[in-house]
């Protein structure tokens, strides 16, 4: 018969190569010794930390103890660690702990959480969770205000058996402000980049700029700036930023939305920018003081707002300092971004920051570009509504999408009342039997004429008013599958 002294270490063996557990009764058959014995053996294990009990249905099932060197554990960690007994009283703390909370281990062991009033972890929140805990580990993320800032952390409450028996549990907090930070940031760039996308094309882009940098840094004051190349002029187009508008308006006697900035070129005196050095934001410093560059806020404003109330308006805002970065997009510049901060603020989500005006650049650039071809399209259809000649433009799915002026006046038709072939032929070609002639000979020249290629028809056309015209019928095939047909009255004909 085995003695008991010697059935822990045996029991111990077994489980180890046990991973899903083993029962009473299973160690029983694995030993040979009686499930009394394994039973007590089992309880001693379990009360010094050992071995794991959990029940499944109505079965204990015994695991071999994850048990990790304490001390290991406390000292190679970048983690915060407490060690609490079962009265929540604070019996080791690591190194981390002390550096960061900047106490001694000597102030902090021997107090409960309560009593210590540690940040994080002596929070209501944080003494409900670990009140809570039973067998099982509990993790949980918990948020940290301070100085003006929110830190993110994630807390582990592990069941800790200690040497003696005694019960416990461990506390490992991990800083994850940078992770939470990240993901917002990412969220923010999805979204806003959806947002442009879908942002309707008279709604204000730049509107839209200053709210969303306004969320990157809520204490600043914002403003956007378009920029003419050919006139070589700025202009304000929008601001935000507590009270920041109202209080420029008080200051300057006007709206500064609209304000025009004439300078030669920012690339010269006394500026000397390149494209490069605005692609990147650019800080400077508008009081005296420590920073990366230093810069009149009346050379900011291109020297078009007085001095004085250049100083007025420092004054008011407690202006410390101002970032700056162009909106540019294929080495064009569309405009300037500038954020003024008030002392002791800076721009820390640098870039989240440049990231988002990339994104609001190209938005611009693709603004511009849509409002070009529009305008470009608009001249197109002025010159065709000027030309003597009638003319008009069929799309390929036979629609009439343009008549000019002089197709009104031959012959007295509207695209109101000729919006497809079908209402034109009908109209134009009255009896059924001419109307089949023209249809027919349309198809086939279509069918075998190219693009570019010109197909000459004369055919008598009933007009609006009745009257009857000869007409010559010139259509072409544009190159996208367009029709541009012209019409020119035959006299004597």
């Amino acid at each position: 018969m085995q003695r008991e002294p010697e059935l822990a270490p045996q029991i111990l063996r077994i489980l180890k190569f046990q991973p899903k557990g083993l029962t009473i009764s299973d160690i029983a058959k694995k030993t040979g010794v009686s499930r009394e014995k394994v039973s007590r053996q089992l309880d001693i294990l379990e009360v010094s930390g050992k071995v794991e009990l959990r029940l499944i249905g109505n079965a204990k099932v015994y695991y071999t103890a994850r048990r990790v060197p304490l001390s290991a554990f406390l000292c190679f960690t970048k983690n915060l660690i407490l060690v609490l007994d079962d009265h929540q009283r604070i019996i080791q703390v690591n190194d981390q702990c002390e550096k960061t909370l900047r106490r001694p281990k000597e102030e902090l062991v021997g107090r409960t959480l309560e009593e210590a009033e540690i940040p994080v972890v002596s929070s209501p929140e944080a003494l409900a969770v670990i009140g809570s805990l039973e067998r099982e580990q509990i993790i949980t993320n918990l948020r940290h205000g301070g100085d003006g800032k929110d830190l993110f952390f994630q807390m582990q409450v592990i069941p800790t058996t200690f040497d003696d028996g005694g019960k416990g549990c461990t506390l490992v907090l991990e800083d994850i402000t940078e992770q939470k930070h990240y993901l917002r940031n990412m969220e923010f760039l999805a979204r806003t980049a959806m947002e442009l996308v879908d942002l309707a094309p008279d709604a204000n882009i730049f509107n839209y700029i200053v709210n969303r940098i306004l969320e990157i840094i809520p204490k600043g004051l914002v403003y956007v700036q378009s920029y003419d190349e050919l006139l070589k002029e700025f202009s304000i187009r929008a601001i935000a930023g507590p009270e920041f508008h109202e209080g420029l308006i008080e200051l300057l006697g006007r709206d500064p939305v609209g304000l025009v900035f004439p300078t030669a070129t920012i690339f010269d005196a006394p500026y000397h920018e390149t494209l490069e050095s605005i692609f990147t934001t650019q800080e400077f410093v508008l009081r005296p003081g420590s920073g990366t560059k230093t810069a009149s806020f009346y050379d900011i404003c291109f020297r078009q707002i007085p001095g004085e109330i250049c100083d007025a308006i420092l004054d008011r805002f407690g202006i410390e300092k101002f970032y700056c970065i162009g909106l540019i997009w294929k080495n064009q510049l569309f405009g300037l971004v500038g954020i003024f901060v008030p002392q002791g603020e800076i721009l820390e989500d640098r870039q989240i920051f440049e990231s988002f005006i990339r994104q609001a650049s190209i938005a611009i650039a693709q603004r511009m570009t849509a409002d070009a071809l529009l305008r470009s399209e608009q001249r197109f259809r002025e010159v065709l509504d000027l030309l003597p000649g009638a003319m008009s433009i069929i799309d390929s799915e036979g629609c009439y999408t343009f008549l000019n002026r002089a197709f009104v006046d031959l012959f007295g038709y509207t695209l109101s009342d000729i919006p497809t072939g079908r209402e034109w032929f009908g109209r134009a070609f009255p009896d059924p039997e001419c109307r089949k002639e023209a249809v027919t000979a349309w198809k086939k020249d279509l069918l075998h004429a190219g693009t570019g290629q010109v197909r000459s028809r004369i055919y008598d056309v009933r007009c609006a008013d009745g009257e009857c015209k000869t007409i010559l019928f010139q259509p072409v095939t544009l190159s996208d599958g367009n029709q541009y047909v012209v019409y020119r009255e035959q006299a004597g004909i």
